[in-house]
């Protein structure tokens, strides 16, 4: 089995397993708080991955496309000062950004959200700043190295650690008031990630591939090239990532702004957002973790193509991964459109958030072809241009939430609707760059061939679940596995899936 499939493979189980054990905290978390308090959960988010972005500054992908080329070539002293000058990187920002989130969090929460209470998660968050930009210094390096197993690992054991206490650490805060409650949710995941990057260390440690504290400091004075290539690669991926995470910190000021115009209470609209943000969003980018898996494998091995000039290779890895992430995708909008409700029902209790599911999960197709397009850009040396289209899908969004929310018509759907175009603006942006930048066939039967299945299987889904008689859970579980049978038997008959690349995944 290839590289790329064997890393892909590793990184889709532990990614189900990491997006399962993920939704059992949010249902935990959602029973327990109910949806005003996923509502300050979901609003302190944005700010703790704006905070991340900025202190990991673009390294990941920078690191992992470096030491791919390195490896490649077999330079092992290229991949210390690699290692070396990014932790002296991630080191001096965590140092600044930490203490500067902590000492803005008053502010962000009297002034700019519409709730106070935002301010006890915010700061319950703080500390997972710099135990998430070390770690992704190590995730970077094995990532580079196409060594998954390690990165998925830490997944798994960083979701395990805040299931085991999640439940305990919310219900212990919880008889204080419903803010304390989701702080308390907060820490379990600052845990998480400690456990995580130790997990990281170890592992890097008994593979004793580098001795990074051997002649550290004299590294770090060689390494102004290093720094350099790290930068130019680094500084436009962070300018992309900044805008979505800059877009998304914006995302509940201006929905909360929004709604207020429309008449809606603070209160209410918290709990509109949670909603939103809380229950449809997460279920519907539940089966990212597949296309993320292959947009994170997809950097090394582009890379190392591009470094050995195999350009032949680059474009048939990249119509793999649309392949493969239009297939995974399509499945997944047939399923959360069908079933929508019953699932709401069964994770939540509830299913007034089904109805945002319904409405945008036909157009989350281009979310899940999203990740592999930027990660091609990334590996082609295009990231300047795909912070260009991220900054452009981000404008295109927030206007459209401040506008469309403050309708009083549409409220919360018009963030809902607003979401939805934003992605598909950066997805199109991102394809048609690939397609100036690179001589790129067009499989266009392909493309009408997932169509045809995507909407056949969702009129046979939409005829069988009304005459399943069974019980809620039981329905949807026979429900998903029909709309499965289904929809693999047409996508092979349509040979969406390649044989050969089929055996080797079971290898």
């Amino acid at each position: 089995m290839s590289k790329f499939l064997k890393g892909t493979m590793i990184l889709i189980v532990a990614g189900l397993l990491t997006r399962i054990l993920g939704f059992i905290n949010r249902i935990v978390v959602a029973r327990l708080i109910g949806e005003e308090g996923v509502g300050l959960y979901m609003m302190a988010v944005p700010t703790l991955v704006l905070a991340i972005t900025i202190t990991q500054f673009g390294l990941p992908v920078a690191i992992s496309k470096l030491v791919a080329e390195a490896e490649a070539v077999g330079d092992r002293r290229k991949i210390k000062k690699i290692l070396v000058v990014s932790l002296s990187i991630t080191i001096v920002l965590s140092m600044i950004f930490f203490p500067a989130l902590l000492a803005i969090a008053p502010i962000l929460s009297n002034t700019l959200f519409t709730d106070a209470r935002v301010y006890y998660p915010l700061v319950a968050i703080a500390p997972v700043v710099p135990i998430v930009a070390l770690s992704s210094v190590l995730r970077g390096y094995f990532q580079g190295r196409q060594q998954m197993k390690p990165y998925a690992y830490s997944q798994l054991l960083e979701q395990a650690v805040r299931i085991t206490l999640i439940a305990a650490f919310t219900t212990a805060f919880l008889p204080y008031g419903i803010e304390y409650a989701a702080a308390g949710a907060m820490v379990s995941a600052v845990v998480g990630e400690f456990v995580s990057l130790v997990y990281l260390f170890i592992t890097f440690k008994r593979k004793k591939p580098i001795r990074i504290r051997y002649r550290f400091f004299a590294y770090v004075k060689e390494g102004k090239d290093t720094f350099v290539s790290l930068m130019r690669i680094a500084v436009p991926t962070l300018g992309s990532r900044m805008i979505g995470s800059v877009a998304w910190f914006f995302e509940p000021i201006v929905v909360a702004q929004s709604l207020a115009l429309a008449g809606i209470t603070a209160s209410h609209a918290t709990k509109q957002y949670g909603e939103l943000t809380g229950y449809a969003l997460p279920l519907l980018m539940l089966p990212s973790f597949i296309t993320y898996a292959l947009a994170t494998s997809l950097v090394p091995a582009i890379s190392e193509a591009a470094a050995q000039k195999q350009y032949r290779l680059i474009e048939y890895r990249l119509h793999q991964a649309v392949r493969l992430s239009l297939l995974a995708g399509g499945l997944s909008i047939v399923v959360l459109y069908v079933l929508a409700e019953e699932m709401m029902q069964l994770m939540y209790g509830a299913n007034e958030a089904a109805i945002f599911v319904k409405v945008m999960a036909p157009f989350f197709i281009f979310y899940y072809l999203q990740g592999p397009l930027q990660a091609v850009l990334q590996a082609l040396d295009l990231a300047k241009e795909a912070m260009t289209n991220s900054l452009i899908g981000a404008i295109v969004k927030t206007a459209l939430i401040f506008w469309l929310s403050s309708q009083p018509s549409l409220g919360i759907m018009g963030a809902a609707l607003a979401i939805t175009v934003g992605i598909m603006v950066v997805t199109l942006l991102h394809a048609a760059t690939i397609i100036k930048a690179i001589s790129l066939s067009l499989y266009v039967k392909h493309y009408v061939a997932h169509f045809i299945v995507i909407v056949s299987v969702t009129t046979v889904g939409h005829w069988i679940v009304p005459l399943l008689p069974f019980s809620l859970l039981m329905k949807t579980i026979v429900a998903i596995a029909i709309m499965t049978f289904i929809y693999l038997a047409l996508a092979q008959s349509f040979r969406l899936i390649e044989k050969d690349e089929f055996r080797q995944l079971f290898r």
